[in-house]
């Protein structure tokens, strides 16, 4: 009874963390059954992360604000903004695009900034003040275009937007599956060596906390597994035209926000506000100034997915951005973000993204109608939400996999500051507990 007690805890725990690839694994099996194979042919993988890669990068900066307990509307509407002033930058004005890219950032960080001071300074709910912006920069995208599209892009804007590593070292064969790219397999081969070395000191980690982990032969499986998901995509990728330079963006921005979410203070500071304002505003956390520069790097980002889709279109255009930030804010939900806050990966964000991918593409390949894809995403999109309040009533009611009598929970505090299990390596169903010695009540 004991070890059928602790296998069903094996399976069960961090449910919202493996479901979702579980899920995403299903959901490519489903679609390459359906459309006999086509979904994972070495092209449409590529044009998957090439088509998909501004709604990934929204995902990304959306994931940390959904974090912290707000959400934003204007992201779509900011992509247009952007972009048509990267257009005017580039086309009309002829400014060098090195030093376009660069004020159309800095013009995305300022709409960032605008939008972070009135949700964390003035107080309104960031769900008003995004749903303002997404009117307001719509209607400056009109001005600046004038209701009309400006192009075509410099090369090398529309190269990062749909462009190729060039083959460093030649091809290799590989048999029926024919040549490919030797730097892109040696590319790949790093990668999975870093997935090994940091899911190996996660759970060394997790140790050192006192925390359970899973069994050596079941943590070596699900390694493993990662390993060979990259390395069956990365060879796709070889045998067609080698890396895009969108997805090495995204890798940069998935190792750097993941590592700001998971290691740092400030993403410390992001998860304990999410998880309880109170509490961490009592413990001593700036409230404010975290939530102004969420606000700010979302801004941010969503002018680089602008730069990257006007270049990829080869144009700005008064309609650009319109539903991206609904597929960016599904993407987070449907990757394992709380609808409360305090939850949530950027990995998790990332496979979201891709599901929807995943979905547009394999019912674009089965000839679906537009409505038929919106009515599937919409379906998903509610039931990660639905499996997402589910596993906290298991957790609550102490069958789902979390720590129970017989586990040593958790440090709940780190200096006096609340820690989330985020951080810790652990379940990510509580929310960050107040701190066991709390500071006087501070400014926010």
């Amino acid at each position: 009874m004991n070890q059928l007690s602790t296998v069903r805890g094996l399976l069960t725990r961090n449910l919202r963390q493996s479901g979702i690839f579980i899920a995403f694994a299903l959901i490519i099996l489903l679609f390459t059954v359906l459309t006999g194979g086509q979904l994972l042919v070495p092209q449409n993988i590529s044009n998957m992360v090439v088509q998909n890669s501004y709604i990934l990068i929204l995902a990304i900066g959306m994931v940390v604000i959904i974090i912290a307990g707000h959400i934003d509307l204007s992201v779509g509407s900011v992509v247009a903004a952007t972009g048509a002033i990267a257009g005017v930058l580039m086309v009309q004005q002829n400014v060098p695009w090195p030093l376009a890219v660069l004020i159309t950032l800095i013009v995305g960080g300022l709409i960032g900034a605008w939008q972070g001071y009135w949700v964390a300074y003035f107080g309104i709910p960031a769900f008003i003040v995004t749903l303002a912006g997404m009117l307001v920069f719509r209607a400056v995208t009109l001005i600046v275009l004038g209701n009309q599209g400006i192009g075509p892009f410099p090369g090398p804007v529309r190269t990062l937007s749909n462009g190729f590593l060039p083959g460093f070292l030649g091809n290799v064969g590989l048999g029926p599956l024919g040549g490919a790219d030797i730097f892109t397999l040696l590319v790949a081969i790093a990668a999975i060596g870093g997935i090994v070395f940091s899911q190996w000191r996660t759970r060394t980690g997790r140790q050192k906390f006192g925390q359970v982990v899973d069994a050596l032969p079941l943590f070596l499986a699900k390694v493993t597994f990662a390993g060979l998901l990259v390395l069956a995509i990365a060879v796709q990728l070889a045998r067609f035209k080698n890396l895009p330079y969108v997805l090495i963006l995204l890798a940069v921005l998935v190792m750097g926000y993941s590592t700001l979410a998971g290691k740092t203070v400030f993403g410390r500071h992001v998860y304990a506000i999410g998880g309880n304002i109170h509490a961490a505003s009592l413990s001593g956390i700036k409230v404010k100034p975290v939530t102004f520069w969420l606000f700010v790097n979302m801004g941010v980002l969503s002018a680089l997915a602008g730069i990257i889709f006007a270049g990829r279109l080869n144009q700005a255009g008064p309609t650009a951005g319109n539903g991206f930030e609904l597929d960016a804010i599904a993407a987070a939900f449907i990757g394992g973000a709380a609808v409360q806050g305090g939850v949530g990966r950027i990995v998790g964000a990332l496979t979201g993204g891709l599901i929807i991918a995943v979905i547009n593409s394999g019912m674009s390949l089965i000839g679906s109608p537009s409505e038929r894809v919106q009515l599937v995403k919409g379906l998903v999109l509610l039931a990660a939400v639905a499996f997402d309040i589910w596993t906290k009533r298991r957790a609550a009611s102490g069958r789902g996999g979390g720590p129970d009598k017989a586990e040593k929970p958790a440090p709940s505090n780190y200096m006096g500051l609340p820690v989330p299990a985020e951080m810790l390596g652990g379940s990510t169903d509580t929310k960050a507990a107040p701190a066991a010695t709390a500071s006087p009540p501070v400014s926010r």
